[in-house]
Order: structure tokens, then sequence, then C-alpha cells
């Protein structure tokens, strides 16, 4: 089977625990203004690969990913645009004994899902806001796919980890935040919570591309608006991360 990637990180530390390999996929439904990889947004775009390439290179590093707890975990782009040479590349880890990790934004049918979701450990999923005008202005999509996916996810038990870009100015609102723990805190199979700094590191990019920025004269968040953020969440009991 042959999907399309775009880049490969052999030895990842952020997208989940452990050592991770890590694989970008080709094409993406969203159009988020804070977009560092915009060039993985058109489907054609890319390198075809096959599922059997793939493995043995992942091979290489079992023993790294193993001995730290770690897996592979696939990325995008949005992943679940090729659920099926995802789902066939996580079946086969699993045969391997290799932990397996789902970044996405759960912007799909939930059950069309299901063919990746039946060989995946962990899901890295993106909420972009909670607000569902915020949403679109941010993504260019409507929230109730990715709602959908996360309450899909809560049916089945898979682990989740949330991810949640603070955005001065754009993400940032105290109401929407609250909003969104109160609605993390009904669901049972969150085990993590990491409030993201919003960066501008990939705005060499959009200009490359041609596309038009909107973030330029968006700075990072400041210490406190992350605190007041991670207080929200605190309140709620969720399960937070920060970083020591």
């Amino acid at each position: 089977m042959i999907g399309r990637v775009h880049s490969i990180e052999t030895c990842g530390t952020v997208d989940g625990p452990g050592i991770r390999y890590v694989l970008f996929t080709q094409g993406c439904p969203l159009r988020c203004q804070y977009c560092h990889n915009p060039d993985s947004w058109k489907v054609g775009d890319g390198k075809e690969m096959n599922v059997d390439t793939i493995l043995a290179d992942v091979l290489k590093y079992k023993t790294y990913m193993q001995f730290s707890g770690g897996g592979i975990t696939i990325s995008g782009g949005e992943p679940l645009l090729q659920a099926d040479f995802v789902g066939e590349i996580f079946r086969k880890c699993k045969e391997n004994n290799i932990h397996t990790c789902l970044d996405t934004s759960g912007y799909i049918e939930p059950h069309r899902a299901d063919p990746v979701l039946d060989h995946t450990d962990l899901v890295l999923l993106d909420i972009k806001s909670y607000n569902p005008l915020v949403f679109k202005d941010v993504t260019g999509v409507a929230i109730d796919k990715t709602l959908a996916f996360a309450e899909h996810l809560n049916k089945r038990g898979i682990p989740v980890w949330i991810r949640y870009v603070l955005v001065p100015n754009l993400t940032d609102d105290p109401e929407d935040i609250e909003a969104l723990a109160k609605y993390l805190s009904g669901l049972n199979n969150i085990e993590r919570i990491d409030i993201l700094p919003f960066h501008k590191m990939g705005e060499y990019k959009w200009e490359q591309l041609g596309y038009d920025y909107k973030l330029t004269d968006t700075s990072p968040p400041e210490a406190k608006e992350l605190e007041m953020a991670q207080d929200i969440l605190l309140k709620y009991n969720l399960p937070l991360h920060i970083e020591a």
C-alpha cells in the first residue's frame, strides 16, 4: 500500500512518550492560521512511500523506542486523510510490539477512523478552540467533527492527550478556555493536556508559498497568560502537563 509522506523525524521527543519515529503525512483539510507546515496542505504533494519500506525503516529504531517507552507517531498534515495507509502502518507496527500514536485534528467522520484506531495506543488530539466561531476562524472548518471524534475516542476508551495552542487575541479568551475545560472534564479517557504557546516558526514557509500569514504582528503569549489558561484547567482537576 502506498501513501504520500511529507517528512520523517527519526528521534522525536515531543510527539508522545519516549523516543519516537515521527512520520508526517501529506494533505490536510484545515487551514490553521498558525500552521507551521503549510507545505503539507496539498494532498498531491509530498513523496510516495509504501508501507513495507516505512516499516523496515521504523524497525531500525525499535531498540531505542522500546528502551525509552517510545514508538511511532503519525502526524501531518492530517493523517486520517490517508486512513487506510496509516491503519496498515499501525497494524504492522503492533505486530512488532511497537507503541502507536496518532496526532490528529479529528476532522473526519468517526467510523472512517476505526481502521486506524483499531491499532492505536494513544491519540494526540488538537482542539483549536471550543468556541465554534473561533474554531472556524482559526481552521477554516466547523468544530462538529472534532468533538464527535473526541466522543468516539471516549466511547472506545482510547487514551488521549489534548493539545491546545494559546494564541494571544485569538484562543486566549478565559470564557472559551473554561468552556473547553468543562467539556473535557466530562470525558474519561483524557490522560494529559498540553497548553502550547503560539510561535511563528513556520512563518517563513507561508512567505515562500505566497500565502497570507495573518499572525505576523502576534507575539507569543506571556507567562502570565499561560498561567491563566493553566489555572482554569486545574480548577477542573484536569491532568495538565506543565514543563519543569
